[in-house]
């Protein structure tokens, strides 16, 4: 379960405090709505699915995929299904590749999506042994299907853009530039992280 609206909004009122031009941003764009997405093995594949593709056309692919796995696409079912097979409901090699990589640590208890590290670092490096799952992905699950309240995806190049703007930067700051800005806002950099991304969208509508 992602960070509630509650939450996001004690954060981001914590960091206000001591991060003025924040504040100016949040009374700009205003307080955004919570991002959040199931806990566990469906929404780790649905990722993969989704990779490089639009929604329409991730949401196509897993249709079929649920037709013909069930419900889910159980890993058990994904793995016993043949490439070709897979092939004809709109995945290709990599992303086969991708989703038995997951099937098999979810399967052999390598990966324990319902009891992963407390540290974020030590969840992230478990997460990324998943082919396909980087870590952008790994940051993206913590934050929004587990709500861990520090998570802060330095190299997503909205969160970037959208730190450069409410910070008055000159120009886009660096992914380790945006982490050494972030440290003082920790323990509550997971709320900023969704407001960046909702004051982006504000930016460039």
């Amino acid at each position: 379960m992602g960070l509630s609206k509650a939450m996001i909004k004690a954060g981001l009122d914590h960091v206000s405090a001591i991060e003025p031009r924040l504040a100016a941003a949040v009374a700009q764009s205003g307080y955004p709505e919570p991002r959040i997405r199931p806990e566990g093995y469906e929404t780790l594949l649905r990722t993969i699915v989704g990779q490089q593709v639009s929604v329409a056309s991730a949401a196509a692919v897993w249709n079929k995929l649920e037709a013909l796995l069930g419900d889910s696409c159980p890993p058990e079912a994904l793995i016993a299904t043949e490439f070709e097979e897979l092939r004809a409901c709109g995945l290709s090699r990599q992303k086969q590749g991708y989703a038995r990589s997951l099937a098999e640590l979810i399967l052999s208890g390598a990966l324990d999506l319902s009891n992963l590290p407390e540290d974020n670092e030590e969840a992230i490096a478990l997460l990324t042994r998943v082919k396909g799952i980087g870590r952008w992905s790994a940051e993206i699950y913590l934050l929004f299907a587990q709500g861990r309240p520090d998570i802060w995806p330095a190299g997503d190049l909205a969160i970037q853009i959208g730190v450069g703007n409410f910070l008055e930067l000159a120009g886009r700051p660096s992914e380790k530039e945006v982490r050494k800005y972030a440290e003082s806002w920790s323990p509550h950099r997971g709320a900023v992280a969704i407001f960046t991304w909702h004051h982006y969208h504000v930016m460039v509508m």
